[in-house]
């Protein structure tokens, strides 16, 4: 699985993009989400509060609740205000 990290979240984990191989039990953004942030101090604090960070897989927006698999793309991002 691919992961690009985008704004103050690519900051707190050090690394734009990563290739990651979770456990069978993460099946969806949420549990990736819970996930990685037992990987590092950095993802811990990243995905302290998952409510402030939006995902997208396969470049399409996506819930918590949406699911990933081995080959998806997945970024996480602070939500984006317009002007």
């Amino acid at each position: 699985m691919k992961l690009l990290y985008f704004a103050w979240v690519r900051q707190k984990v050090g690394v734009g993009e990563e290739r990651v191989s979770p456990p069978a039990e993460v099946r969806d953004v949420a549990g990736l989400m819970a996930w990685l942030a037992t990987r590092s101090a950095g993802h811990a604090e990243a995905f302290a509060n998952p409510r402030q960070i939006r995902a997208a897989v396969n470049q399409d927006f996506a819930g918590p609740d949406a699911l990933v698999a081995a080959n998806d793309e997945v970024a996480f991002f602070p939500p984006v205000t317009g002007g």
